[in-house]
């Protein structure tokens, strides 16, 4: 299992975009800081799948923990 932090910020236009930094690239957004996560725990799920259909990880690092952030911007 692998734990990674969100990382979540308000962006001017009032959307949410969220985002991993250990995961380059695999990041989501959402009308709510609950929409942004939940998008951005599909998307690590399905980034984390393709590394795995990749072979550059195994299927048993392939379950996704994402933690959320304690403070927002």
């Amino acid at each position: 299992m692998r734990v990674y932090q969100a990382q979540v910020e308000r962006d001017e236009d009032g959307r949410w975009s969220s985002w991993i930094d250990d995961l380059p690239g695999c990041a989501a957004w959402g009308h709510t800081r609950e929409e942004a996560l939940a998008a951005l725990g599909d998307a690590a799920v399905a980034y984390i799948a393709d590394m795995v259909d990749a072979g550059e990880i195994t299927s048993e690092d392939a379950e996704v923990v994402i933690q959320e952030p304690t403070a927002t911007a």
